[in-house]
């Protein structure tokens, strides 16, 4: 069963906050994976940021999670950047503090990290890497950009049969600052009504 404190945070979520604008570009996403669904395939999302230690951690964590509350089966979500550094650690504690469970597993420069969202489920396996490595899907996946930096370093995405981009603003331009926190939970909670409405429109 899902984490009561993360159920309850999604039954607080209003997707109708979502700007028609904003509803239309989370639609192509909708459609790829209804698309998917109705040939019978696998869904593979990989959420994609420059760095890979914010945003692309929050969307495919997000977007698994709904996956799972919508009963949504055979979603398989990943993220990476153009490069390697590290997930940042306030995105771990804004999460345990939604409550997500999240364990991490060692103190090397770029942590592995298991979050997990319910007891019986598999914790999703987070830890900076490119968006091809070989942790990631090679091939028939959609690629989500989810920043313009991503989005225009990367004009090809091998192996990726969609292209989708999402952006979303970096918190980091409120780290170190009285608003960290604040702005930290603001991306996590957009992102989770938006990760929201696109299974939810799925169904």
């Amino acid at each position: 069963m899902m984490f009561d404190k993360i159920k309850i945070l999604i039954d607080q979520l209003n997707i109708d906050e979502i700007t028609d604008e904003r509803k239309e570009i989370l639609n192509s996403l909708v459609e790829y994976i209804k698309l998917k669904k109705s040939s019978g395939e696998e869904v593979q999302l990989n959420f994609i940021c420059t760095h890979n230690s914010r945003r692309s951690h929050l969307t495919q964590i997000w977007a698994q999670t709904m996956a799972h509350y919508f009963n949504v089966p055979n979603v398989y979500c990943y993220s990476g950047g153009t490069e390697a550094t590290a997930m940042f650690y306030k995105v771990a504690e804004t999460l345990t503090e939604q409550g997500f469970q999240i364990n991490k597993k060692d103190e090397s420069a770029n942590p592995i990290y298991e979050v997990k969202f319910d007891e019986q489920v598999s914790p999703i396996i987070c830890f900076s890497k490119t968006y091809d490595d070989p942790f990631n899907p090679q091939t028939n996946f959609a690629a989500i950009m989810t920043c313009s930096t991503a989005d225009e370093a990367c004009p090809y995405i091998a192996g990726a049969t969609k292209r989708i981009p999402i952006r979303y603003n970096d918190p980091k331009a409120y780290d170190n600052t009285p608003e960290m926190e604040a702005k930290y939970k603001e991306r996590s909670l957009e992102i989770a009504r938006e990760m929201m409405y696109v299974f939810f429109h799925y169904c």
